[in-house]
């Protein structure tokens, strides 16, 4: 018979598996059972792309001239971007751009308040029917517009997310991960879309029913809140792998695991203040899909590190405890070897799944103080 401890250890390994592993098994069986298609179709409503800016000048004008090339009726499109106070030469590019192009609408935010501020001052000047929002270094493939629009002619469908696909590898071991794991969180919203809604979104390739669109207060993430704003008011939110995007990747740890931070405590204040679609009472299936995808993902490091320290307590109980724990501590020495530069796949994954759990502790540090992030810094190389 098992004693305590040993089922501590044995519950706690499976809570902290069950996001990554359990929860992507269990979609993939629902969404074969429920098939929930997007009925698209060729349609052409008024289209407002909205660009938030601070010290982009490096990529501004590249991406808002992506957008212009869209193949999308010239007449039917409107690039509007808000420089969030900055200081580059941003600003000046993006004057020069509008005089150019009536199509261009350029807004600067004085004082810096953030990118959720400036997509509330973005969408009170839209025009269009859908909105799309594009990051200041995101580069549409000529389609992507259009690959996106055409989910809306499916009236259960509130929001859009696309494909991001990062480019430029150098064989950073972050950058190389992070393309690991995109490729897994699209394999899954593949299945969430069959099911009904995805749960998580890209943000720099994404479009919503204008009608939708909810102000959000400037602490709020908009990749994050605005789909379960969507959710909260009956409409689907789905994936569409043909609209793609291209964006380099992080080429350094440091700043992948701060952008995963930042990302990482936003989610779990907007977890908490939208805490009502976690109740099963509401969208039974939804709420399952929230604890499952984001709750439970964010705070394994929790279970997981439990089941880390008591395997090390039974590794004399038994020949299984001594086997994960060898397990165990080869997944570490990978992750050394991953944090040195080893380019192998086993090293490269452990090292990014570990970075990604750390990153969620700190966050989730900073949560319990009360800690919260407006402002940010662009992505970076």
């Amino acid at each position: 018979m098992p004693s305590a401890l040993e089922w501590t250890f044995w519950i706690a390994l499976l809570i902290g598996i069950y996001p990554y592993v359990v929860y992507p098994l269990l979609a993939a069986i629902l969404a074969k059972l429920r098939q929930r298609a997007v009925r698209a179709a060729a349609i052409s409503p008024r289209v407002s792309i909205v660009i938030s800016a601070y010290n982009e000048v490096r990529h501004i004008e590249g991406t808002v001239r992506n957008k212009m090339a869209q193949d999308y009726p010239a007449e039917l499109l409107e690039i509007l971007v808000v420089s969030d106070g900055s200081t580059d030469g941003t600003d000046e590019v993006m004057t020069r751009l509008a005089q150019e192009d009536p199509r261009i609408t350029f807004i600067r935010q004085d004082p810096r308040r953030g990118k959720t501020a400036a997509l509330n001052l973005a969408l009170a000047r839209v025009t269009g029917e859908i909105v799309v929002f594009s990051d200041a270094n995101s580069i549409y493939q000529p389609d992507t517009v259009r690959r996106l629009v055409a989910n809306f002619a499916d009236p259960t469908v509130g929001y859009v997310t696309g494909k991001m696909i990062y480019v430029n590898p150098d064989g950073s071991i972050v950058g190389d991960g992070c393309s690991a794991y995109m490729r897994y969180e699209n394999w899954l919203r593949v299945r969430e879309t069959l099911m009904g809604s995805v749960v998580g979104v890209d943000g720099g390739v994404d479009a919503v029913r204008r009608s939708l669109y909810r102000p959000m207060t400037a602490d709020q993430l908009p990749d994050f809140v605005l789909p379960l704003n969507v959710v909260d008011q009956n409409r689907r939110v789905v994936f569409e792998p043909a609209a793609q995007l291209c964006e380099e990747a992080l080429t350094a740890s440091d700043a992948e695991f701060r952008m995963r931070v930042r990302v990482s405590l936003r989610a779990l204040w907007a977890l908490r203040n939208m805490s009502w679609l976690l109740n099963p009472l509401r969208r039974p299936l939804f709420a399952w899909q929230l604890w499952s995808h984001k709750v439970l993902r964010y705070l394994s490091f929790i279970p997981l590190g439990i089941a880390c320290l008591l395997n090390v307590v039974l590794a004399m109980e038994g020949r299984l405890y001594l086997i994960v724990l060898v397990a165990q501590i080869l997944f570490w020495l990978a992750v050394v070897a991953g944090a040195r530069g080893a380019d192998f796949v086993v090293a490269r994954f452990s090292y990014y799944f570990a970075l990604l759990n750390f990153a969620s502790a700190v966050a989730f540090v900073r949560f319990l103080r009360g800690q919260k992030t407006v402002l940010w810094q662009p992505r970076t190389g």
